[in-house]
C-alpha cells in the first residue's frame, strides 16, 4: 500500500504551486493529493472548514489503516497545524513535513499591517499570518505529533532585506523552527524556490518513511 501524502500550497498559490514537488513524490511511490485552496483574500480560519471536509472526504475513502501524512508549503504549513488542532481524526495522522512555514509568525506581514494597513485588509490571509495573530489561531503543537520543519536561509527577494536576521526572503528561519518538532533542517534556498528542489523532495521523502532527516545532521534538532 501507497503512503498517502496531502500537499498544501501557501499564500497568493494554487495547487500548481505544489505540482514539482508531487511529481518528485509519486516517482518516490506515494500517493499524492493536491487541494486548491483561497489562501489569498480568506482569513485562515475561515479557509478551515472547507479545508477539514477536504481532508477529511480523503481519510474516509482511505483504507481503515491508511494514516494520512501532509506536506505544506508556507501559509500551508500554519493550515494544516490548525486541521491538526480540531480534526476528531488524530488517529488517522501520520507524518507532517513543514516547508518554510511561519509558525512563529511573519515579520514582513507585521511590517504590511502597520504600514500599509489597507493592503492586509484585503489581503486577509496574509494578515493571519501576522506575528501576533499567528498567537491567535491555536495551532496544534508540534509534539502531539511526528511533525518536522525545512526552512530556507537564501534571502534572495526584495523584501527579505527588511528581515534583520537569518531568512528565505520572505520568513525567518528562527519562525519555522518550534518546540517539539522530531527533526529541523536549514537548505540555502529561497522562499519560492525551496518546494521546487530534489533535495526537499529527498528530505520530505526520508522524514515520511522513517521519522528523521537521515538522522538530522545537518542543522537538526
Amino acid at each position: 500500500m501507497k503512503k498517502k501524502v496531502i500537499l498544501v500550497h501557501g499564500y497568493f498559490k494554487t495547487e500548481k504551486d505544489m505540482f514539482v514537488l508531487k511529481t518528485e513524490l509519486e516517482k518516490r511511490s506515494f500517493e499524492v493529493v493536491t487541494i486548491n485552496l483561497p489562501l489569498t483574500f480568506k482569513k485562515l480560519k475561515s479557509v478551515l472548514p472547507f479545508f477539514k471536509r477536504e481532508v477529511e472526504k480523503i481519510i474516509a475513502e482511505s483504507e481503515a489503516e491508511a494514516k494520512i501524512n501532509f506536506v505544506g508549503h508556507s501559509t500551508g504549513g500554519l493550515l494544516i497545524r490548525r486541521f491538526l488542532a480540531v480534526t476528531e481524526y488524530k488517529n488517522k495522522i501520520g507524518r507532517i513535513v513543514l516547508i518554510a512555514s511561519p509558525n512563529q509568525g511573519s515579520k514582513l506581514a507585521y511590517f504590511a499591517k502597520k504600514h500599509f494597513k489597507p493592503f492586509t485588509s484585503i489581503f486577509k490571509t496574509l494578515d493571519s499570518i501576522e506575528v501576533e495573530n499567528v498567537k491567535k489561531l491555536e495551532l496544534a503543537a508540534a509534539s502531539d505529533f511526528e511533525m518536522a520543519a525545512i526552512a530556507g536561509n537564501k534571502s534572495n527577494l526584495f523584501l527579505g532585506r527588511l528581515l534583520i536576521k537569518e531568512n528565505d526572503g520572505r520568513i525567518r528561519v528562527k519562525s519555522v523552527k518550534i518546540p517539539g518538532l522530531k527533526d529541523f533542517i536549514v537548505l540555502p534556498y529561497g522562499h519560492k524556490d525551496i518546494h521546487f528542489q530534489e533535495e526537499t523532495a529527498d528530505l520530505v521523502t526520508e522524514f515520511l518513511e522513517s521519522g528523521s532527516f537521515n538522522g538530522g545532521d545537518k542543522n537538526g534538532v
